[in-house]
């Protein structure tokens, strides 16, 4: 059974769509205090916020189960995802959900700013009728520069299009000349987005990289009555460059949802001229917010049940939509390295995983970190999973690769992952039946084919007669039962992997190792098999 906890409001339909989970009890509990949310989040396997709670470093110092956080919105300014990183916890948003809401919202910024909604409604409630001290700007004909072409960067510039406006965009992450087939004129920088526009918009990222972008150089560079709009970040401007552009009538207007602090007490943006605010609405629409609650509960339900991975702020490179066969290869991928564990106590600086067959090549990368956390994991005292496996591995100078080969006869889709030292590797093959079913293929060159499941006695040894029946007696003498078996013999030497109902005990493995045609004894324990893989376990 799996807990989540709702920490924030969401919309009725996410909670519903949580009551008719029968694998899920969930708990709304909203209001929690740092200190309090600190202490029961580790209670749960995942949270639900929306914009309200902050999750910081200190909330997650005793993360105990928790395995994924989920935000009903896109930003993710309230959740310190390093941290979370560093707990290996995943972290979800809902990018799609607010696209049209926020799109809207910017061209009513727009609008307004440029027809003086606000002043004109302000003087007639005040009593006044100056139809000429309000006289506004329209905008066909102006040209809008949008800084940042992703989902809502396209959605404003698909409704400006049906406003007659001319449109260019500038958008590192976008290449070639135009977007939207040719109505959207590309730019190289920033400084062109500038110098050109009659209309400004932001809808881009805040990292320390765009932190404070638009600062007194680049309202310098803007036209003379040029106006700027952002719904995106408030850092994203300098506010006190902002309010002295505006005081002294550099740029014309501006319209601004989001600020630096919200609320923005004390922001010079409270005094400035010809300014609009709102406060943070451009999601606040019934639908957006009814679209973001169930793609929210949405998200963490596909991660905590079906090892689905949507939206994820916080890893990189996994596929979306992986389907029931590609899981059946993470979990062998995890159950493999998890045999490999035995070795990680001497030391590891290479992992590479080989993927053979056309179907395992989009997630060859993803099952190559699988199975880092998987061998070091282990021997680490942080949860090691698909979340923090990248920096673990930076922090421990461990190279992790990936190769892809087509399949041929004798590897029909399957996978080997090999570890490295100084001066030893070993190395580990297995495959997918159509049961779904994992299966070992070889160890080190011993071939098998065994179910890779409960507790697993790897025993190397002089390939002699006796050997099976004094480990067989020596675990019958200390009551344990022997579930399974796979021999292999390669020259002089042999493998024997059993399958044991209970894990061996430290001192039995130990008294095993000394006796004299026995080479070594490795012992891990792995979760039963059942008719399904457990999926992606990040």
């Amino acid at each position: 059974m799996r807990r989540i906890l709702v920490a924030d409001k969401i919309a009725e339909a996410g909670i519903e769509r949580l009551r008719s989970m029968p694998e899920v009890k969930f708990d709304v509990r909203h209001g929690l205090s740092p200190s309090e949310l600190a202490d029961a989040i580790g209670e749960y396997d995942g949270v639900l916020i929306r914009s309200a709670v902050k999750i910081t470093k200190d909330t997650l110092v005793r993360p105990g189960k928790l395995s994924v956080i989920a935000r009903a919105g896109v930003g993710v300014d309230n959740v310190d995802v390093d941290a979370a990183t560093a707990a290996g916890v995943l972290v979800l948003n809902t990018p799609d959900a607010n696209t049209i809401s926020t799109a809207e919202h910017t061209i009513t910024l727009m609008l307004a700013l440029h027809h003086r909604i606000a002043d004109a409604h302000g003087h007639v409630i005040s009593g006044g009728w100056s139809r000429a001290a309000y006289e506004g700007e329209q905008l066909a004909g102006r040209t809008l520069g949008i800084i940042g072409l992703g989902r809502i960067g396209r959605a404003v510039a698909q409704r400006a299009l049906g406003l007659e406006m001319t449109v260019i965009a500038y958008d590192p992450f976008v290449s070639g000349d135009s977007a939207l087939n040719g109505a959207v004129r590309l730019v190289r920088s920033v400084p062109e987005i500038l110098r050109e526009a009659d209309v400004v918009t932001l809808h881009t990222t805040l990292s320390s990289e765009t932190k404070h972008m638009i600062g007194p150089e680049q309202l310098a560079m803007m036209k003379r009555g040029a106006k700027i709009v952002n719904c995106a970040r408030g850092s994203l401007i300098d506010e006190k460059a902002l309010a002295d552009a505006l005081n002294s009538e550099r740029i014309a207007g501006a319209a601004l949802d989001v600020f630096e602090n919200e609320p923005p007490k004390g922001s010079p943006l409270m005094t400035a001229k010809n300014v609009l605010l709102t406060p943070h609405l451009a999601a606040s629409t019934s639908e957006a917010q009814l679209r973001v609650s169930i793609d929210a509960v949405d998200a963490i339900l596909a991660y905590l049940l079906r090892g689905e991975v949507r939206s994820a702020v916080n890893v990189s490179g996994m596929p979306t939509n992986i389907d029931a066969r590609g899981r059946a290869f993470f979990d062998l991928c995890t159950r493999m390295g998890t045999v490999l564990s035995a070795w990680s106590a001497e030391g590891i600086e290479k992992i590479v995983l080989t993927a053979y067959g056309e179907t395992l090549r989009e997630i060859a990368s993803t099952l190559a970190w699988q199975a880092m956390a998987a061998i070091i994991g282990p021997r680490l005292d942080v949860r090691l999973n698909l979340v923090n496996a990248r920096e673990q591995a930076k922090k421990r100078g461990i190279v992790v690769e990936h190769v892809c080969h087509s399949e041929d006869r004798e590897r029909y889709e399957s996978i080997a992952i090999s570890i490295h030292s100084k001066d030893r590797s070993h190395q580990i093959e297995g495959t997918v039946y159509s049961d779904r079913r994992p299966r070992i293929l070889s160890i080190d060159g011993y071939r098998m084919d065994l179910v890779p499941e409960r507790t697993m006695v790897l025993i190397f040894n002089d390939d002699r007669p006796g050997v099976i029946g004094l480990v067989g007696q020596t675990l019958g003498n200390a009551g344990i039962n022997i579930a399974d078996m796979a021999l292999s013999r390669r020259g002089k030497t042999a493998l024997m992997a059993l399958k044991l109902d209970v894990p061996m005990p430290t001192e039995l493995a130990q008294s095993l190792s000394q006796m004299e045609p026995i080479l070594s004894v490795r012992s891990v324990t792995l979760p039963p098999v059942s008719g399904e893989s457990a999926g992606a376990a990040t």
